[in-house]
């Protein structure tokens, strides 16, 4: 994306030069930067395993990377400094079954509760914004935990974690679960959210249908490396194509066929070990 301005550096997501690595294992993040301004809806877009769930997470503050200022999030640093998530200003919906409610601590999604009693659990919330989520999201309160579907579980999740104005929403596949008419009313909030308060969201998702004319910008990343990253409406590819699932499954494809060439032919591989260029370089 393009280099933001100091005012939306501030109020967006900068991450400069990132470096990452799961223990005893090869660098998954390697000299990563990625800019995205306030107000942005942006797809996070890539294979199984390309390393958008732990981009997510070290963006929420849940996984460590070296230095303050490597990965910033509202002009402070998104692991070091609390207060992000304390505040609610930066949230983040993954697909873990549970959720911080009150004194109570973690609590399962799918524990012997009402849906009320999770919802209304939730602390420091403004009633209105509460009414409104629960019948966007076509929520029954009298809903137990434990005997509901996926696709309510889902919903009640998803409302909990909405319930705080959030000023940077991070989304990893919590839409699945939903049905079509649930997905689309919800996005078209989270639009709402955007474009009336500068909300910032960053979306991971497989499921695209709807999403032209949803999302203002896009990053693609593959194994870890920042392949593409703009504004949708200057994707070249999306000019000569009917829709964004088509443009998406072709770049997912490519990476299948090099990945066949790899296998097919290992001394095309750039190490003995299988690693790329970019993470031998990690070692030097």
């Amino acid at each position: 994306m393009a280099e933001p301005q100091e005012s939306e550096a501030s109020s967006g997501i900068r991450v400069s030069g990132m470096q990452f690595a799961y223990d005893a294992q090869p660098p998954l993040f390697y000299d990563f930067s990625l800019n995205v301004a306030p107000g942005s809806r942006c797809l996070l877009v890539g294979a199984n395993g390309s390393g958008k769930t732990t981009l997510l997470k070290i963006l929420a503050g849940k996984q460590m990377v070296g230095g303050r200022d490597v990965v910033r999030v509202l002009n402070c640093s998104a692991f070091h400094d609390t207060h992000l998530v304390c505040s609610g200003d930066l949230a983040y919906l993954g697909g873990s079954w549970s959720k911080t409610v009150g004194s109570a601590g973690e609590v399962p999604l799918q524990g012997d509760f009402s849906a009320e009693h999770m919802i209304f659990g939730v602390e420091g919330t403004d009633p209105v914004r509460r009414e409104k989520l629960i019948e966007l999201l076509d929520i029954d309160l009298k809903w137990r935990m434990h005997k509901v579907s996926d696709g309510q579980r889902r919903r009640v999740q998803i409302c909990m974690g909405l319930l705080h104005p959030f000023k940077v929403l991070l989304l990893d596949e919590v839409t699945v679960d939903l049905d079509v008419v649930a997905r689309m009313d919800l996005l078209e909030f989270f639009k709402e959210e955007c474009e009336q308060r500068g909300a910032t969201i960053v979306y991971a998702t497989h499921i695209f249908d709807g999403l032209e004319t949803w999302a203002t910008h896009l990053a693609y990343i593959q194994d870890g490396e920042l392949k593409k990253a703009q504004k949708l409406l200057e994707v070249e590819e999306l000019k000569n194509s009917v829709n964004l699932l088509s443009v998406v499954e072709s770049w997912l494809r490519a990476e299948t066929k090099q990945e066949k060439k790899k296998t097919k032919n290992p001394a095309q591989t750039s190490s003995p070990f299988g690693m790329s260029s970019r993470q031998m370089a990690y070692y030097r």
